[in-house]
């Protein structure tokens, strides 16, 4: 799994679990402590399907006998009303693991769902869709994995795996250049620099520069036509040019179609609706 480990997957529901259930599920224990029970989850609205590893994590780490029985797979789209799995063990661990489990699946279907609708809209352009920084507080790895399940693909994890020069770096630094010079000087092996441009006059100088990867922030229509014509006319190789802010389903397309490499986009992981998921039991076992 992307960026991601079993390991990562174990602490994160455990400490979900631990602050659902505390001293203990009171409501479950009018369940006898030996009864078995199935249950079905459906999915009510047509979505991409992630979050399976964290949903099975949940009714494991309080039941490691749930058995779960997937009748779709992993990134699958999938329609309103179909059924996702149907569970099977103790029904005071599948009562106590239920919520926790669904809201997993049902955070990370919906990363992946907005994803794939990004991805499928500027299908054909090469352009690319990339997350941002914007994700819930310890969900980072797991936001980062959907978008990824979704169709797109992801920028920097955090501060240490890569440069992005903003606005208050390059005034703090001196300018766009002693920013850039001093980034390529820090650089460990593999860390990318990237500097944000807010005009085509700090484009310039940022190509000047050698900048081999630009973020051109809230530039209109035009203008990222102009910064995609000067990037090929004074760099070559060209810099990877990437456009952000106010980004949606509406105009992604014709962003992308101005010739940009990357478009970012910060509701990937920020502006989230839950994916309407329901629990339903079956039968005793």
């Amino acid at each position: 799994m992307i960026g991601i480990t079993h390991d990562d997957i174990r602490k994160q529901v455990s400490l979900a679990l631990a602050e659902d259930i505390g001293t203990g599920d009171l409501t479950a224990s009018l369940v006898p402590a030996d009864k078995r029970l199935a249950a079905r989850v459906i999915c009510r609205e047509q979505a991409v399907i992630c979050g399976i590893a964290w949903f099975e994590e949940c009714f494991r780490q309080l039941s490691p006998g749930i058995e779960i029985s997937w009748l779709v797979r992993e990134g699958e789209s999938v329609l309103a009303d179909q059924p996702l799995c149907e569970i099977t063990g103790n029904a005071r661990a599948l009562l106590t693991a239920e919520r926790t489990a669904l809201n997993y699946l049902q955070l990370l279907s919906a990363v992946a769902t907005q994803t794939r609708r990004y991805v499928e809209t500027v299908s054909g352009t090469g352009t690319m869709i990339v997350d941002t920084r914007k994700t819930l507080p310890g969900l980072r790895l797991a936001q980062k994995y959907a978008v990824k399940c979704g169709g797109g693909e992801n920028h920097r994890f955090g501060l240490y795996d890569g440069i992005l020069i903003k606005e208050n770096h390059i005034f703090a630094a001196g300018g766009i250049a002693p920013a850039l010079q001093k980034a390529k000087e820090i650089a460990p092996a593999g860390v990318f620099i990237q500097i944000e441009v807010e005009t085509l006059d700090e484009l310039q100088q940022a190509l000047s520069a050698g900048a081999p990867m630009i973020l051109l922030d809230n530039f209109d229509l035009q203008t990222l036509r102009d910064a995609v014509a000067l990037n090929r006319h004074l760099s070559n190789p060209p810099a990877i040019l990437e456009a952000s802010g106010n980004i949606t389903l509406i105009n992604a397309r014709t962003i992308a179609e101005t010739g940009v490499d990357r478009i970012s986009i910060g509701s990937l992981t920020k502006e989230l609706k839950a994916v309407d998921l329901s629990m339903r039991f079956l039968q005793a076992t």
